[in-house]
C-alpha cells in the first residue's frame, strides 16, 4: 500500500470509529508508530483529521481536545520515568537556578532531584510545587497566576511578568507536539505564553517528551527548534533526529 492510499484508509477509519489511536493504525497497517504520526500530521494539515495525545479524532469533532493531569500522567509512565531519570545529567551545578514547567514528565524530574544537590526552583505547577515544598535542598519559588483545573498550572500575564524578572540557569519544559516544521506547540494560549516566558528566562532550555509527541502538532507554538538547546526524548527515529536537529537544536534519548 503507498503512503496516499494507507493515509486515506487511517482518515477514513478515524471517521468510522470517532477516535483511533496510534497504535491501533500502525498494527491495522503493519507500519511502525513513527510512519502512522507522521501520516496523521500530513493528514491534520489537509484538514481530513484533528492529532490528539495518542491518537486522532475526526477534523470536527472538537475544536480543541487537551487530555486532563490524571489522564496525561497515566500515559506511557516508564517512558516519561527513563526521561526524568536522564534529565538528572543535565541539572546544573548545586546553587544554580533552574525553572520546572508544569506537567507529567517534569513532575517525575521534581520527584528525582538529589538530596545532596541545592537549587534554587520556579516553578508554576501547582503538583510540583508541593512535592518540592518537601525538599529541604530546594529553595522554592512559586510562580502567581490563574491556575488551571486541566494542567493545575498557574497562567497569565501575572506568571509571564514574574517570569521576566527571573534570569535561571536552565529551564526544563514540556510540550504536547513537536515537529521540525512547527517547532514546539501546546492546545491553550495561556499556556503557550506561560511556556515561552520559560524559554526567554533561562540561559539553556531543556524540553523532555516522549516519542508519541513528535509529529504532532498542537494549535499553539511557543517554541521554534531553534529556541530549544536540547530535546530530551525516550526513543527516536534516523529520519525525524535528523529533521529536528537542522536548525542546531539536540536531541537526545533516555
Amino acid at each position: 500500500m503507498y503512503a496516499e492510499e494507507r493515509q486515506h484508509a487511517m482518515a477514513e477509519l478515524v471517521t468510522q470509529h470517532g477516535r483511533v489511536s496510534v497504535v491501533a493504525l500502525a498494527e491495522t497497517y503493519g507500519v511502525t508508530t513513527e510512519t502512522v504520526r507522521r501520516d496523521l500530521s500530513a493528514l491534520e494539515r489537509v484538514g481530513l483529521v484533528r492529532r490528539v495525545h495518542g491518537g486522532a479524532v475526526p477534523a470536527g469533532a472538537l475544536p480543541a481536545i487537551e487530555a486532563a493531569l490524571a489522564e496525561r500522567d497515566q500515559a506511557r509512565p516508564e517512558e516519561k520515568s527513563a526521561i526524568a531519570r536522564a534529565a538528572l545529567d543535565l541539572l546544573p551545578p548545586p546553587g544554580s537556578t533552574v525553572l520546572l514547567d508544569a506537567g507529567t514528565t517534569t513532575a517525575r524530574l521534581a520527584a528525582l532531584l538529589p538530596a545532596d544537590h541545592a537549587l534554587t526552583v520556579y516553578t508554576h505547577g501547582v503538583p510540583i510545587a508541593a512535592r518540592l515544598a518537601q525538599l529541604p535542598q530546594v529553595e522554592l519559588h512559586l510562580l502567581p497566576g490563574r491556575v488551571r483545573t486541566t494542567t493545575q498550572a498557574a497562567v497569565g500575564v501575572d506568571t509571564v511578568e514574574a517570569l521576566g524578572r527571573i534570569r535561571a540557569d536552565v529551564a526544563f519544559l514540556g510540550t504536547n507536539g513537536v515537529s521540525a516544521e512547527h517547532g514546539f506547540t501546546t492546545p491553550d494560549h495561556d499556556e503557550a505564553a506561560t511556556k515561552r516566558a520559560l524559554v526567554r528566562a533561562a540561559r539553556q532550555v531543556v524540553v523532555l517528551a516522549d516519542r508519541s509527541k513528535v509529529g504532532t502538532e498542537s494549535t499553539v507554538r511557543f517554541a521554534r527548534p531553534a529556541d530549544v538547546d536540547v530535546l530530551l526524548l525516550d526513543a527516536v527515529d534516523d529520519v525525524d533526529r535528523k529533521d529536528l536537529e537542522r536548525d542546531g537544536m539536540t536531541v537526545l534519548t533516555a
